[in-house]
């Protein structure tokens, strides 16, 4: 999945994901570490899952369907608001989602209606007509990859029995991700950012795929761990095309895409990557690996056996 060839449906359908993300956070709970803002994916696309604010909203959800193409917001009593997503601007874009809403009586309101640590942060999402680019292809290929990630990544989170995120769709740096936790509190400076602080409030790994971005311009699996062990750049990483990257002061370990799908066995390959980055962390960082093992999924010794 070249980025170039993708590049500008991405660069819009981020900012769609962004606007809806935006209605996510301000219409549910809060819950630690963000865990109630990503996209979770369906059979269809990507979902907000379930959500209202305390004022009196009805339950909504609202979805992103690559395969008819179409915005969907559906209430629990069985109303239904879509609108086609190729033809839209950001600005329009925008505009039909509040309109949608608003037809079906519900009203959030958006703190920041702009986009999120994105180069045009800038400027409201009513104001953006530069991004109008949707390639029903292109954004078909997005949601079938990232289905694949997504399962991919469930399969690895079964072997970790301690505290660890659901798979999730971010649409702050529009990657799929799982991050495993070892409960140690990490105090930060008091000048880090609110975002940052909740995210990283525990010592964590994390591991994750993303399609690409002017930093690092094609997609790639990816792991790291923070707060970054001394030494952990040292350690092997499987299979032998992954390696670690230096990210300013700490490192990242990446399997390019491409080399992933050259391998014999891809999905073997990106698990294998997988737990060697999280052998790599845990190890360096002193986590007791056998204690948080789940061998297929199973935390019961005897149903081991």
């Amino acid at each position: 999945m070249p980025l170039t060839e993708w590049r500008d449906t991405k660069e819009t359908l981020h900012r769609y994901a962004q606007i809806v993300g935006k209605i996510r956070l301000a219409a549910s709970a809060r819950c630690n570490h963000w865990w109630n803002v990503p996209f979770h994916v369906t059979g269809r696309g990507i979902t907000t899952r379930p959500m209202r604010q305390v004022d009196g909203n009805l339950i909504f959800t609202i979805d992103f369907d690559f395969v008819d193409h179409r915005l969907v917001i559906a209430t629990l009593d069985g109303e239904e608001r879509s609108f086609p997503l190729p033809g839209h601007s950001v600005a329009s874009f925008y505009d039909a989602t509040l309109a949608a809403l608003a037809a079906l009586g519900i009203h959030v309101q958006i703190a920041l209606p702009r986009p999120f640590d994105l180069p045009d942060t800038g400027r409201p999402f009513v104001e953006d007509t530069e991004h109008a680019t949707y390639d029903p292809v292109a954004a078909n290929r997005y949601w079938r990859v990232l289905s694949q990630v997504a399962t991919t990544l469930e399969e690895f989170a079964a072997g970790y029995s301690g505290k660890h995120s659901p798979i999730h769709h971010f649409w702050h740096t529009f990657d799929i991700a799982h991050s495993r936790f070892s409960g140690r509190q990490i105090d930060q400076p008091r000048q880090t950012d609110p975002v940052t602080r909740e995210a990283y409030s525990r010592e964590v790994i994390s591991f994750g795929f993303w399609f690409g971005d002017d930093t690092f311009a094609e997609p790639a699996f990816y792991s790291y761990t923070a707060p970054e062990p001394t030494g952990l750049a040292s350690e092997p990483l499987s299979p032998a095309s992954a390696q670690w990257l230096a990210r300013g002061d700490s490192h990242l370990a990446v399997l390019r895409y491409d080399a992933a799908r050259g391998e014999t066995d891809p999905r073997a390959a990106v698990l294998a990557f997988y737990e060697s980055a999280y052998r790599a962390g845990a190890g360096r960082a002193g986590w007791d690996v056998t204690a948080l093992a789940c061998p297929g999924g199973i935390t019961d010794p005897v149903l081991r056996l």
